[in-house]
């Protein structure tokens, strides 16, 4: 089985993750989607970040009438700060029949260059790039890469922060959640500080 991972700390899960996943599940090839909820990326504050069962427990709530794409909490056991390549090989270890593959905005590919061991990703996984409206240029290393295959998806533009912010501000955000995940967020007023 072909396992697109779909790494975010989705805080909060938004409507244009769920485009991506479900656009990848049925578009690309892919058997599956896994969205693996990062506790903590080593790249971004943990302060920020709300409790990581109350993400996972959202993206449950987003998932479960999508069969193709499941949550993943398989980082809340390793050690921290989680790193893509360690988190790979765990799961080939775990689950030897399955192919694991990346998904991923041109915007982080441009930045793979400088992720821990990036060259055994490359070597070991396909990569599937969804494009992003401000991406710049790519390096010019990953065009035309055998690993790395770019996929038409919707361009979405909606970032987790401005939701955080506009929450907090009292703006009426519910077209950007999915309606479970915004009656969970504002049943236990997160995000209102």
């Amino acid at each position: 089985m072909k396992i697109g991972l779909y790494f975010g700390t989705f805080n909060p899960i938004h409507i244009g993750h769920l485009i991506i996943a479900n656009h990848m599940a049925e578009h690309s090839g892919l058997d599956q989607i896994w969205m693996v909820v990062t506790p903590h990326n080593p790249h971004k504050q943990k302060t920020s970040l709300l409790d990581d069962y109350h993400r996972l427990h959202m993206v449950h709530l987003t998932t479960e009438d999508y069969p193709k794409i499941k949550p993943s909490d398989i980082e809340f056991k390793l050690p921290q700060p989680n790193y893509t390549v360690n988190t790979l090989a765990h799961l080939q270890e775990k689950y030897p029949g399955h192919e694991f593959c990346l998904i991923m905005g041109e915007d982080n590919l441009n930045s793979l260059h400088k992720w821990k061991n990036h060259e055994v990703i490359l070597q070991n996984h396909d990569i599937y790039v969804y494009p992003r409206a401000a991406s710049g240029v790519i390096d010019p290393t990953f065009i035309n890469h055998p690993k790395i295959h770019n996929v038409d998806a919707p361009i979405i533009e909606l970032s987790s922060t401005f939701i955080r912010e506009s929450i907090k501000k009292g703006k009426d955000i519910r077209p950007m959640l999915p309606n479970k995940v915004w009656a969970y967020i504002d049943h236990n007023l997160f995000y209102k500080k």
